[in-house]
């Protein structure tokens, strides 16, 4: 057995082989093993890698049987050791190839890849980037500031790589001006430094791995003295806020400074910062004045900071500021300005009163009462002021009618904005409000006429317009055409044609869009002389609107082939109207004739009955003398409901009667043998006390 390495581990091949040499059979393994040891790097030589044998599956018992060579030093187990130390610094893996190679011809042979991992060992010691280090420091650090920093490496990894920082040699006051960061190695400031209290501090700094090597440096720490004190600042305004139409040398503050340094330290100068319209001049010994330079404008600039900047002459200089907010009154200086020089509005018709417009906008860029602003209606074309209304703080424009496209198509308002300043301001701006169209006016036929009312039932019916086709026409023959107009607008009056009704659909056709009515084909014998024929004109609009062209065609070859046709027409033609009232009339006749006949038949029946118990029960003075009461024009037929009336003894008669009113009356005898209307029957010739020739007989009336 042998073993080979690979690209990545040969340059450690030499120090790791193995004691044993095995003579594995083909047999053995076929495909290729992978094993993986991990040995620490702090192993010496000899020291046991992996036992080969066991992890490829072999144990002692079947060395011998597989003929199996043990190497002479007596190991009956093969196993992968150490030859030479390890340093996981320089490499971290190793890999290897184990060949088996049975003795047999041809020679064949195994392989089984083995990767060895090295461990680490804390085996370095932290190192720091410098053995002293010397640190120069200002002392105005605030506190809290970083200072410096201290680092060290380490080769190992893991904890033992891992490093901790700390002060190993400190004195108490430079312990209670500096901390140490224990894992970053950052010294921060914790305490105030003074360069008069203290100018040079010494500290020794130690780093500990994980492992407990450690190591150790110096830091020199040296004060610097700077210009410590900043000079100070005070304001006292004068004219604050200022208005803007203060001339320029206005004093509007005093500035006062002082610096407890001395010398240069303490000499100071002030300035502003920016480019304001504003100057400091001084005054006195420490003192300045803050004097408007040009004029100002509210509306461009409303408020100024003002940063007053005072520096010694130090080295380095030391400065402080100090910000003055200035605010510039308002005076009313501008007009209000609309957004738009004019305005356009669409709203469409039909629209509902008070429904809004528009809203205009004016802006004035003063401030206060002096840029709050008011809207009216300042005029307009026509009387487009009684169209429309302005809300006066909002700027709203409402209608006040409803608005008619076919009417006024525009009209245009002029709306004036003002502000409430002294004197006020105001502006203008013109709105143009344009009305949009809306399908809410049908198409009017102008040709053929529309057919006249209904005409009073007995008058002579009129002559009605009419188109002569000759009879030998073709196809294509220009009848006639079909004239409509609609009052809108855009698709809204755009007109199409179509033919709905006519006596022979085959025959007439009518242009979509040119209302031009033609023979669809030539005209035969077989053709009804008189045509009527009906068109829809309909809109685009949504939804559509139409109307409705009635056209009356006779095929005669001459005009006075066509008067027959037309005179038999105008003498037979009667309107739907009338049919409908003569068939209603005739129907109620038929009617009443049938409730006569039931009412005859039933009357008859009555009669030959007799008369009812009831009524004998009733007795014979059921009337006086001077009989019932009913109305003197009485006439039979004319209610639907029928009484049975008892008069003098033995004198039954069945009557239709109805119950009357408190009329004058008439004797009971006058009622039962008058005539309708008055008239006396047949029956009633005889004398008042006379009896009938058949008293028993009934007497019925209808």
């Amino acid at each position: 057995m042998e073993v080979r390495p690979t690209a990545q581990g040969r340059a450690a091949a030499g120090r790791v082989a193995l004691l044993a040499v095995l003579l594995l059979p083909v047999c053995c393994r076929e495909p290729p093993e992978r094993l993986r040891y991990a040995i620490p790097e702090e192993r010496g030589r000899g020291s046991l890698v992996g036992p080969l044998a066991r992890d490829l599956g072999l144990s002692p018992a079947n060395l011998p049987a597989r003929k199996l060579r043990i190497s002479p030093d007596g190991m009956k187990q093969p196993e992968l050791v150490l030859e030479k130390s390890l340093d996981r610094e320089k490499q971290r893996n190793h890999n290897l190839i184990l060949t088996a190679v049975d003795g047999g011809d041809p020679v064949r042979s195994g392989t089984a890849q083995i990767k060895i991992n090295v461990t680490d060992a804390n085996d370095n010691a932290p190192v720091f980037t410098k053995e002293v280090y010397n640190v120069q420091l200002l002392e105005n650090l605030p506190e809290g500031s970083l200072a410096f920093q201290v680092k060290a490496t380490d080769s190992d990894e893991g904890t033992n790589a891992e490093i901790t920082y700390s002060f190993s040699d400190i004195s108490n006051r430079a312990r209670q001006l500096f901390t140490l960061d224990s894992r970053t190695g950052d010294v921060k400031i914790k305490g105030s430094l003074d360069y008069e209290e203290g100018k040079h501090y010494e500290a020794t700094v130690e780093g500990k791995d994980g492992g407990g090597l450690s190591a150790h440096a110096k830091v020199h720490i040296d004060i610097l003295d700077v210009n410590d004190n900043a000079p100070t600042l005070s304001v006292l305004p004068i004219l604050n806020p200022t208005p803007e139409d203060s001339v320029p040398s206005t004093v509007v503050a005093v500035i006062n400074v002082r610096d407890r340094d001395s010398g240069d330290n303490g000499a100071v100068s002030c300035t502003i910062d920016g480019d304001l319209p504003f100057r400091l001049e001084p005054s006195s010994e420490n003192t300045y004045k803050l004097i408007l330079a040009s004029a100002l404008d509210r509306e461009k600039v409303a408020a100024y900071n003002i940063t007053i900047t005072a520096t010694d002459q130090g080295r380095p200089a030391l400065l402080s500021s100090m910000a003055l907010v200035l605010e510039v009154s308002d005076v009313n200086d501008n007009a209000p300005v609309f957004e738009e020089a004019a305005y356009s509005a669409y709203v469409a018709e039909n629209n509902a009163a008070g429904a809004p417009v528009l809203r205009v906008l004016a802006r004035d860029a003063d401030a206060g009462a002096n840029g709050r602003v008011s809207y009216w209606l300042a005029g307009g074309s026509g009387d487009a002021a009684a169209y429309v209304s302005v809300e006066a703080r909002s700027g709203a424009l409402y209608a006040q009618r409803s608005f008619d496209y076919e009417q006024c198509r525009e009209f245009a308002v002029v709306v004036r904005a003002q502000d409430d300043g002294e004197p006020a301001r105001s502006s203008t701006a013109t709105v143009r409000v344009f009305v949009l169209d809306r399908n809410d006016n049908a198409p009017r036929v102008l040709w053929p006429a529309a057919e006249a009312e209904e005409r009073v039932p007995g008058s002579a019916p009129a002559l009605e317009p009419f188109e002569v086709v000759p009879r030998s026409a073709e196809a294509g023959y220009l009848v006639a055409k079909v004239v409509a107009v609609d009052a809108d607008a855009g698709r809204n009056a755009w007109l199409s044609y179509e033919l709905v009704q006519a006596a022979e659909p085959a025959l007439f056709r009518v242009g979509l869009h040119s209302g031009e009515v033609r023979t669809a084909r030539a005209v035969s014998e077989r053709d009804a002389a008189k045509q009527r024929l009906v068109a829809v004109v309909k809109d685009h609009g949504q939804p559509a609107l139409s109307a409705t062209a009635t056209l009356h065609v006779v095929l005669a070859e001459s005009l006075q082939e066509a008067l027959p046709e037309l005179s038999e027409r105008a003498a037979g033609a009667e309107s739907p109207a009338e049919l409908q009232f003569y068939l209603v009339l005739a129907l109620a006749l038929l009617s009443a004739l049938f409730l006569l006949s039931v009412a005859l038949a039933v009357l008859a029946r009555l009669r030959r009955a007799g008369p009812p118990a009831v009524l004998r029960c009733l007795g014979a003075q059921r009337f006086s003398v001077a009989g019932a009461a009913f109305p003197a024009d009485f006439y039979e037929g004319t209610l639907p409901y029928s009484y049975n009336l008892c008069v003098a003894p033995g004198r039954a008669v069945t009557e239709a009667a109805w119950l009357p009113p408190p009329l004058p009356s008439l004797p009971a005898e006058e009622l039962l043998d008058g005539e309708p209307g008055g008239k006396r029957s047949p029956s009633s010739r005889a004398g008042a006390g006379e009896r009938p020739a058949n008293p028993d007989a009934p007497q019925v009336k209808v």
